[in-house]
């Protein structure tokens, strides 16, 4: 090693994750047009198939019936961000006073 230390990537490896930290906006957005872009991009395909298999009606039906929902499912997933991670939470938990420890009171009322 050199001195002031050394890479903590091993070359050949890449480097070494170090935190559990879940990806930017930046990421999780870019990551979302795409899945949007993909799933609207596959429209185009199911509507030129139907047009190809137009003998085979029962084939250009279910490829037209494909091709309705994906819009509404593309704007579904693309709005969606992924779900948060469960997080163990410290709570304080107080010391019960003397007076608090016995559970049946008595109750007056006036």
């Amino acid at each position: 090693m050199e001195a002031g230390g050394g890479p903590v990537a091993n070359p050949e490896r890449g480097p070494v994750l170090i935190t559990a930290a879940a990806p930017s906006f930046e990421d999780q957005h870019a990551a979302r047009k795409r899945k949007y872009a993909i799933m609207m991009g596959a429209r185009i395909p199911c509507i030129v198939l139907a047009m190809v298999f137009y003998q085979t009606w029962w084939l250009a039906l279910a490829l037209i019936l494909l091709s309705i929902p994906l819009p509404w499912m593309a704007v579904l997933i693309a709005n969606d961000r992924p779900p948060r991670k469960a997080e163990n939470v410290n709570r304080h938990e107080r010391e019960r006073l003397a007076l608090e420890a016995h559970a049946a009171r008595q109750v007056i009322e006036g």
